[in-house]
């Protein structure tokens, strides 16, 4: 129930999780997991929510790699809330973290709420190049051929609003993957700037759906 689409001349699926998978390179690719956000809210006096957020996000990723069986996972950014959410995160989520990273190339691209490494394992980088594309939190407009998150793109079908991928010929951009997470409108004057005429919104959900951006 994938979406497959080129960029690049390489051959991408958009799996109805909101993950991308790189067939080519076994590689699997997740943006903006979030984890503990709920602790994070309830430790600076926000909202509080059911702490659930951080295993059901686990078990999507744990689906999505019993799916694809890939080689290397690269994580696009704002996968905890905060450093200290990184820190705070409970044994039992630890450890089945610690299983789906073993025996894996797992990279953790830094994002604007986790800059900087965590102690979890894997490696921890700006940018991670795999020619001909590069991954990275925030898009770059001067760049091309790039994968990126940190927007939590949505968009709206029969009233309905389903976080998407944005693709055109330049640049992907993934959804959040994480539970709890918001979105931005496409229609959103930072997501306009970005995409080139002619884009799509692939949207998640029981299945990968492509429509106009």
């Amino acid at each position: 129930m994938h979406h497959a689409f080129t960029l690049a001349g390489e051959m991408l699926h958009a799996l109805p999780s909101g993950a991308l998978f790189w067939p080519a390179q076994s590689l699997l690719c997740v943006s903006d997991l979030h984890f503990g956000k709920s602790e994070r809210l309830a430790r600076r006096g926000g909202s509080l929510l059911p702490p659930y957020e951080t295993r059901a996000t686990l078990e999507k990723l744990e689906a999505d790699i019993d799916r694809t069986s890939p080689a290397r996972v690269i994580c696009l950014g704002d996968s905890f809330d905060d450093l200290a959410a990184a820190d705070g995160l409970e044994e039992a989520a630890r450890l089945r973290l610690a299983r789906l990273m073993a025996g894996r190339d797992w990279t953790w691209i830094e994002g604007n709420h986790d800059a900087g490494p965590v102690e979890i394992g894997g490696t921890h980088r700006a940018t991670v190049t795999l020619r001909p594309l590069t991954f990275r939190h925030i898009a770059d407009p001067s760049q091309s051929a790039e994968i990126s998150g940190h927007y939590h793109p949505k968009a709206r079908l029969k009233g309905t609003a389903r976080p998407c991928f944005l693709l055109d010929a330049q640049r992907l951009i993934l959804p959040a993957y994480g539970t709890y997470t918001g979105g931005l409108p496409t229609h959103d004057s930072a997501l306009q700037s970005l995409m080139q005429k002619g884009a799509l919104a692939i949207l998640t959900g029981p299945r990968a759906l492509p429509i106009p951006f």
